[in-house]
Formats: C-alpha cells, sequence, structure tokens
C-alpha cells in the first residue's frame, strides 16, 4: 500500500512513517520545508514540499497522486490561534478530502481528537475553536463520499505505546501514546470493516488489533 500522510512532520505522523516502514507499506509525505523532508526520506519515504494552507486542491491532488490512501494527521498545534485552527485542522482536512478525490483515491482515514462532539468546556476561545475545527472536519469527512475512517484519540503522550487500547464509539476520558494511534491508524489501513466507522480510543487493556477485529465484527 502507498500512503500519503497530510502533515508528515507531526509527532503522530512521524511515528506511523515508522509503522508503516516495518510493515513494507510505501509512504509519501506532505511538509512544509526542506528539514521536513528530509526527515521523511530518513524515515524511509518520499517527501513533497507543500503547504496545506496556500496550496490549492489541485496542487495537492498531483503530490498524493498514484496513492491508495490518505491519512490527515495536520494539526495547527500548541501555541497557533484561532485562525490557524480554521485553517489548518478545519481547512486542511477539507482540502484533503478534496485533492483525494480529484486523485482517484477513495480511502482517507481522519486523525480528530475525543469528545469533540460534546458541548465545548470553559471559555477558552482558541480551545473552541479547535474543538469547532476537528468537529467539522470530521463532518466534512462523513458527507465526503469518500471510504472513510475517523480516529478519535484522547490526550497524546510521548510514552512507548503499549499495544492495548481502550476503543469504541465512545470511551471515557484517557490519553494514549503515539505510537499507538500510529499502530491503529495502520490497522484501520489495511482493515477494510473500518471504513465508515468513528471511534474514540485512550490506552486500555485490549490487544489492538482484537479491538479493531471485535468491532467490525460487531458492525
Amino acid at each position: 500500500m502507498r500512503v500519503a500522510i497530510i502533515g508528515a512532520h507531526g509527532k503522530v505522523a512521524q511515528q506511523l512513517m515508522r509503522v508503516l516502514y516495518d510493515l513494507g507499506d510505501d509512504f509519501v509525505g506532505i511538509v512544509r520545508n526542506d528539514e521536513h523532508a528530509d526527515d521523511v526520506y530518513r524515515l524511509g519515504g518520499e517527501g513533497v514540499l507543500l503547504d496545506i494552507e496556500s496550496a490549492d486542491a489541485s496542487a495537492l491532488a498531483g503530490a498524493i497522486a498514484g496513492c491508495d490512501a490518505v491519512v490527515f494527521a495536520a494539526g495547527a498545534g500548541a501555541g497557533s490561534g484561532i485562525e490557524r485552527k480554521r485553517t489548518v485542522d478545519y481547512g486542511g482536512s477539507v482540502k484533503s478530502q478534496e485533492a483525494a478525490a480529484q486523485a482517484g483515491i477513495r480511502r482517507f482515514v481522519q486523525v480528530s481528537a475525543w469528545g469533540v462532539d460534546a458541548p465545548v468546556e470553559g471559555d477558552d476561545p482558541v480551545w473552541t475553536a479547535y474543538v469547532e475545527a476537528k468537529r467539522d472536519a470530521d463532518a466534512a469527512l462523513r458527507a465526503s463520499g469518500l471510504d472513510w475512517t475517523i480516529l478519535r484519540p484522547g490526550g497524546l503522550t510521548t510514552e512507548e505505546g503499549t499495544g492495548l487500547v481502550t476503543l469504541g464509539d465512545s470511551v471515557p476520558r484517557g490519553s494514549i501514546a503515539r505510537e499507538d494511534v500510529a499502530r491503529l491508524i495502520a490497522v484501520a489501513l489495511h482493515e477494510p470493516g473500518t471504513i465508515g466507522r468513528q471511534w474514540e480510543v485512550v490506552a486500555g487493556d485490549t490487544p489492538l488489533e482484537d479491538a479493531v477485529r471485535a468491532l467490525v465484527a460487531s458492525a
């Protein structure tokens, strides 16, 4: 499988590239500068320079042409303001969906966030913008006609992954290692039964592959 990773310099994406390399999959990492592209090459993939905020969907479609799937793992990141939550977390996702359709790529896995369908707590306008951007990006993907999967991890940590998760349509608040999120993305890419499914995930007690298998079987 050849996978296009949007936001390839992010920490989840970096873990994902290691997982895909070990699985023998090819990947194209969309990044914003030469240094980040070099990181993709070092991890065994092809780095492509493209700014998803300024480029149009046609340019992105050209960059990901020939891939079998798209993973949207981009985010404006900590310290960014309200405007970039909208242009990256929402706008970047919608543009990536359009690009996938133009490039004839049906499979699309999106990394979202736990609990974004719930009412926003607190009065932090930046946090509200982030939640709304993720929520709206997920809604756009569900309506896109693509073969989508939406994964909504809890708080992301830098700890070593355990391979053990709690996975479901809705799960209690918690955290999860980025490495385990990357492993889940890879499993979803290779499991057709995850198409059309939206799951929350945190660290837990169930082996990741078993958790996915059980949810697919229960559909």
